[in-house]
């Protein structure tokens, strides 16, 4: 134990004897920690990111669309419309499988939106059955969602969004206030608990909901609707039910061989994994980045110590003589250089965690630490200095006492 603390008080004071050539060389293993830490931490949060808002567009969740979609990492762009989609293809959806919980017709369209002397020029209007709260997660925060009887009865109510509240209202309640949605005066019944951004980037607390009939009655006067979300009873099903919902809407629109389907079933799996196949590749390419640091810090742990080996040759000849033993020489070296290693790879960690942290809270990101990446730095350091000090440990017990001291 006295050897071992002797040749840690030796390596230490050697190190500071060489303050610039030991901070550049650490410099290495810094970049190394830092990149790896900070690349792990940001893929972490970006996976956490999305699982939120997943499951604030609602859970084992798919969605029928009219027309063609291009799904292009996290977003749907709709490449070719269609008017064949109607509500009684949402019932035949609903009543075809056990797997289905239920399904939500949906219809909508941008309207000019105005109280009193005030107009919100694009605002997107859903004409939704009550049924679409539960299987888009959306709830009331004053107030109360629209009824069976109120879309049966094509009744002119909406429940709003919480930035078409602020925007149109201010401070004032909106709750029973009349709005005129195009043409269309509506009644104001409730409105919805904040939602934020969802994952396509669209703002889910701008936009206002009335009943499909009385969407599709009053303000388009058409009888096709735009999407229906369809919410299954577990997540592994959801493969099943796709699946089933294509059959069925193929029959029922009567597509045949090899046409085209005039409908798109999105899996919002399938979003997740375009998701997490970019953040996967953001993840190599930064663990390839710190691995080349890792190498370069290697690389100048390894050339210091020679160097230091090279100009000690007269001190280690004389412990020599005096008496250490080879292993002593070896293990002082490797401390040296794992020390190098270390003290860098340390410093990387605590800047990289600061660093993350600063990134979750300027980019509003969630914040998560990645276990895995700390443990593959901590390694990385200890294994990165051991093995740069390995090739001048063996030179410096190769050095002879008496050749050295004789010379």
């Amino acid at each position: 134990m006295i050897r071992l603390f002797l040749n840690i008080k030796i390596a230490f004071r050697s190190l500071s004897n060489f303050k610039l050539r030991t901070a550049l060389a650490m410099l290495g293993a810094f970049l190394g920690t830092f990149s790896l830490v900070v690349v792990s931490n940001l893929s972490e949060s970006l996976a956490k990111k999305t699982e939120i808002e997943i499951s604030k567009l609602g859970e084992n969740l798919l969605i029928v669309r009219s027309g063609l979609v291009r799904r292009v990492s996290t977003a749907t762009n709709l490449i070719g419309e269609a008017t064949t989609l109607t509500i009684e293809d949402a019932i035949a959806i609903k009543e075809s499988s056990p797997l289905i919980e239920d399904v939500a017709p949906s219809a909508n369209k941008v309207f000019p939106v105005r109280y009193q002397h005030l107009t919100l020029n694009s605002v997107l209007v859903m004409g939704v059955t009550p049924e679409y709260t539960e299987v888009r997660n959306f709830k009331v925060e004053r107030g109360s969602f629209f009824s069976d009887d109120d879309n049966n009865n094509l009744q002119k109510v909406a429940v709003i969004g919480r930035k078409v509240a602020e925007k149109l209202f201010g401070d004032e309640d909106p709750l029973g206030k009349n709005i005129l949605i195009f043409r269309v005066p509506c009644q104001i019944i409730g409105i919805l608990e904040e939602k934020g951004v969802d994952i396509s980037g669209f703002d889910q607390d701008n936009q206002i909901f009335v009943p499909l009939n009385t969407f599709l009655k009053a303000f388009v006067n058409k009888r096709y609707i735009n999407n229906i979300s369809v919410k299954v009873v577990d997540r592994d099903a959801t493969s099943q039910v796709k699946m089933e919902i294509t059959n069925i809407l193929r029959k029922r629109h009567k597509i045949t061989g090899d046409k085209k389907d005039d409908f798109t079933v999105i899996d919002l799996k399938d979003v997740v994994a375009l998701s997490t196949q970019a953040m996967d590749m953001i993840k190599i390419l930064g663990r390839i980045a710190s691995l080349i640091s890792f190498i370069i810090g290697g690389l100048g742990i390894l050339s210091i110590m020679v160097l230091i080996v090279n100009e000690r040759k007269i001190e280690i000849g004389i412990r020599r003589a005096l008496g250490a033993r080879k292993r002593d020489i070896m293990l002082q070296f490797l401390i040296e250089s794992s020390t190098i290693s270390w003290v860098g790879g340390t410093a990387g960690l605590f800047l990289s965690i600061f660093a993350s942290l600063m990134i979750f809270y300027f980019a509003a990101l969630p914040i998560a630490i990645s276990l895995f990446g700390l443990a593959i730095t901590l390694v990385a350091t200890i294994l990165i200095g051991m093995l740069a000090g390995l090739y001048p440990a063996k030179k410096a017990i190769e050095i002879q006492p008496v050749s050295i001291i004789k010379g």
